[in-house]
């Protein structure tokens, strides 16, 4: 799955990434003078060091590095809390060890002579024997996932759509208006709009090149609906490389943006009109690149297709938490708004939770229920975990729904994080696909944010009840 960065010959995934070999020659030669190395945490952000080249080369290539395991044990605030049980006072916080992953190492053109290399995470070895995944590492839950799709012969390929919203005002001017106020680079609402896209464009295209120089393939951009609303699309990749891409595009874009005296934000819901989502499309191949989801002969789905629909949209609720990780994400939820409330699919009709597209290579499923806050490893992770059990158990795929999803009577996407814990935790199919150790974890991820919400006064109620109540 991963390699410490042995110099060897790693195939890499595009020939814009680089190989250990180049990334030493280039700290060799002066051209790369500091190194990223990062994990992705629970919240889906890159955590990790700057290393000093000469340093990396040194030591860290061959060996790895080390951070504290409270990175996977604290807030989005990264105050250390209790219910973990990783990672305690009790327990002395103390290190895991990052492993480089050569397939990731790539440049960072917006960041001078800078290089990122991501990492997957294990617990130290006293005695130098194997060491042990750290489970509840999103990296490391999407790969056992995939681990289950290889051993029937199958990879998972994917790509995510991943909306954001931008601002004139810097991330400092934000945070010193508490968030309000903040001026929308684009005054309307700017959906395929060349003439939105073109005020915004330079921030734009500096993310397409920047990311396309970082590995990435890009598609291109569009406007969206919402006031200040983008997406930047990419072409679809294996999934592992597909998530390790996002949160690499998601940190950058941040930067980026304040590089140039913007900020935005992946927020699901950052006002009362439409949200920003992650649309995840997905489908299964064979390892030799065989069609899966596809019947060439009759031109129709496959019943491995159906099932693997089935078992997503049989899940869902059980996997919401996954889906929508924040108290934010449910906000997101609203009928009418093209964020999906009903679980239910259909062909290409975006009012449903699944929406089918593509013909031959092409066939793939469309999971809306993601907003743009979504940590795309556990989100891939629940939605294959949902398919092998729709596979396994064969089950039947329910007629499409025809018209509009909203006012169908369909069951229903939980509409609140508390509704959406409450199932993940007592979920039979998600502790048996995922393991009890990580269903324990994100249950008590959940009940931290769950508690720091119930006990802050908001701006809705001081508005409400200051003078009036």
């Amino acid at each position: 799955m991963a390699t410490t960065g042995t110099t060897g010959t790693t195939e890499l995934r595009n020939q814009r990434h680089l190989s250990m070999q180049h990334l030493l020659d280039q700290i060799g030669n002066g051209a790369i003078d500091t190194v990223i190395v990062a994990f992705t945490d629970m919240q889906g952000r890159l955590q990790g060091k700057r290393l000093h080249g000469a340093y990396f080369a040194e030591h860290v290539v061959g060996h790895g590095t080390e951070g504290c395991n409270y990175l996977l044990a604290v807030d989005v605030d990264m105050n250390t809390v209790d219910g973990y049980a990783i990672s305690s006072w009790e327990r002395g916080y103390g290190d895991m060890e990052f492993v480089l992953d050569e397939r990731t190492v790539r440049l960072l053109t917006h960041l001078p002579a800078t290089a990122m290399v991501q990492c997957d995470l294990v617990w130290p070895s006293a005695d130098g024997s194997e060491h042990d995944p750290v489970v509840q590492s999103p990296r490391t839950i999407l790969q056992q996932q995939l681990d289950r799709c290889a051993e029937q012969g199958w990879t998972a390929l994917s790509g995510t759509e991943l909306e954001f919203i931008a601002f004139e005002d810097t991330y400092e001017a934000a945070w010193d208006a508490g968030y309000r106020g903040l001026r929308p680079v684009n005054q309307y609402n700017v959906d395929y709009s060349i003439l939105g896209t073109t005020r915004v464009e330079p921030l734009l295209r500096s993310i397409r090149n920047h990311m396309y120089a970082a590995g990435l393939d890009v598609e291109g951009a569009k406007g969206e609906c919402n006031f200040g609303q983008h997406e930047i699309g990419f072409l679809y990749a294996d999934a592992l490389t597909t998530a390790d891409n996002h949160v690499v595009y998601k940190n950058a874009a941040k930067e980026i943006a304040a590089q140039q005296g913007k900020a935005l934000t992946f927020m699901a819901k950052y006002d009362q009109r439409e949200g920003s989502s992650c649309h995840i499309h997905l489908s299964l191949r064979g390892t030799d690149g065989s069609l899966v989801f596809w019947d060439a002969e009759t031109g129709q789905r496959t019943p491995l297709y159906d099932h693997f629909v089935a078992g997503v949209l049989a899940t869902v609720r059980d996997f919401t938490l996954l889906y929508a990780p924040n108290i934010n994400s449910y906000k997101r939820f609203a009928d009418g708004s093209f964020a999906p409330t009903t679980i239910a699919w259909g062909h290409d009709n975006r009012t449903c939770a699944v929406r089918l597209v593509g013909r031959g290579a092409g066939a793939r499923m469309e999971n809306r229920v993601p907003g743009a806050d979504v940590n795309p490893y556990l989100a891939q992770a629940a939605m294959i975990a949902g398919g092998l059990h729709g596979i396994e158990q064969q089950l039947e795929l329910e007629p499409e729904l025809v018209g509009n999803a909203y006012t169908s009577g369909r069951p229903k996407v939980p509409t609140t994080m508390t509704e959406a814990r409450e199932i993940f935790a007592s979920s039979a199919i998600a502790r048996a696909a995922l393991g009890d150790a990580v269903v324990d974890h994100y249950t008590n991820m959940a009940d931290v944010e769950l508690a720091s919400y119930n006990a802050t006064v908001t701006d809705w109620e001081l508005r409400r009840g200051f003078e009036r109540l």
